[in-house]
């Protein structure tokens, strides 16, 4: 048997279910710190994942209710792909993240947790960051805490960054 000390799950395993969509009420509540949300954008916003894969894993989320990715207006469609880029150059900047994992899981059958509302996943990946845990143990090792991953992102998303390739 495989065990590996995880307290703060014990908050989500007790937690009772929340009533409606998370992706909508947590933006509603106007509670960015609490709710984890690190930036927000007309029609979208970026919120930290509660229950990672590796340190600064994050979801583009549009405001709007919807698990159709056809749709989307050409503005949110604009703003979802805005805010990802946003948030590689944001990881890259405050966690030096190296490559990145970006997708969305649309439908139970393609792994969606929450398959009412879509988002899109962001990983932020480190050269050498698969390492004896989760390829022998399957466990993931998180090095940070959200809260000061939270902080951290908070502030990256606050400074303006140039893209990549510019000269403005």
């Amino acid at each position: 048997m495989k065990r590996l000390w995880a307290p703060w799950r014990l908050a989500y395993i007790k937690a009772p279910s929340e009533p409606g969509c998370i992706f909508c009420a947590k933006p509603a509540a106007d509670r960015d710190e609490e709710h984890l949300i690190v930036a927000r954008g007309r029609h979208a916003f970026v919120i930290l994942n509660r229950f990672p894969y590796s340190s600064g894993h994050v979801m583009v989320i549009p405001y709007r209710h919807t698990a159709d990715f056809d749709s989307l207006t050409p503005e949110e469609l604009a703003d979802v792909f805005r805010l990802t880029q946003r948030a590689t150059a944001a990881l890259r900047s405050a966690l030096g993240a190296r490559a990145y994992n970006i997708g969305m899981n649309l439908g139970r059958p393609a792994g969606a947790g929450i398959e009412e509302h879509l988002h899109v996943h962001i990983v932020p990946r480190w050269s050498g960051d698969t390492n004896f845990m989760p390829v022998l143990a399957d466990t993931m090792v998180i090095p940070q805490s959200l809260e000061d991953t939270y902080r951290v992102l908070r502030d990256a998303f606050a400074t303006p960054v140039r893209p990549r390739g510019s000269d403005a």
